[in-house]
């Protein structure tokens, strides 16, 4: 009987009633497939651990499920991508058969434990610079703490804030997210600060 951590018990009966009997049948066929795993939670998602080193992980959304390999060179266990390894999953009619998915996990835990390399993603060019909004740094300027942090953050966490006021398409709604950034920034917490826990 594998072992089953606690936390991801409690991730799937906290899940959308269609996600959890995906979720439950991707865990049995993990465990099927590869007795040895462990499971943990990263990034809040439930995940399988071979040898200490990431296998495969699944997430719940409010309309799909997602599945994926940490998948190593020589092998393509299904389409990798950003929903996962089998796109978006709102049925157990959109996983393979469970012959499939469990060899599909025996092959990628037997590259895992041969050393192969992670796969490496294709390089991609960079993102255009955003201009920033002259109400940001006004307010960035009143509050010296949330200015400090926004200026030490690396660009990519800055960018996060950016995106987020300039999708703004009402004035008062630019306005609350301004607000919100200023606050969290002053916390020093990075935009998607509620998911960088775990």
């Amino acid at each position: 009987m594998p072992t089953r951590d606690p936390r991801i018990d409690a991730y799937l009966a906290a899940a959308p009633a269609f996600a959890q009997p995906i979720l439950e049948r991707l865990r049995e066929d993990v465990h099927a497939a590869c007795p040895d795993v462990v499971e943990t939670v990263k990034w809040s998602r439930p995940h399988f651990l071979l040898d200490g080193k990431l296998l495969c992980g699944m997430s719940a959304f409010k309309a799909h499920c997602a599945f994926g390999f940490w998948e190593r060179e020589g092998t393509a266990p299904g389409q990798p991508g950003a929903m996962g390894d089998y796109g978006r999953i709102t049925s157990l009619a959109d996983l393979p058969g469970r012959t499939v998915l469990r060899k599909q996990v025996r092959d990628a835990a037997a590259l895992l434990r041969a050393g192969a390399p992670r796969a490496r993603k294709p390089d991609r060019a960079p993102r255009p610079t955003l201009a920033m909004p002259d109400d940001f740094p006004a307010a960035l300027n009143a509050t010296p703490a949330a200015r400090q942090h926004f200026d030490a953050f690396p660009p990519s966490k800055q960018r996060d804030y950016l995106e987020w006021v300039l999708e703004a398409r009402q004035a008062d709604t630019r306005a609350r997210r301004i607000a919100q950034a200023v606050q969290w920034l002053a916390e020093g917490k990075a935009r998607h600060w509620k998911y960088e826990s775990c």
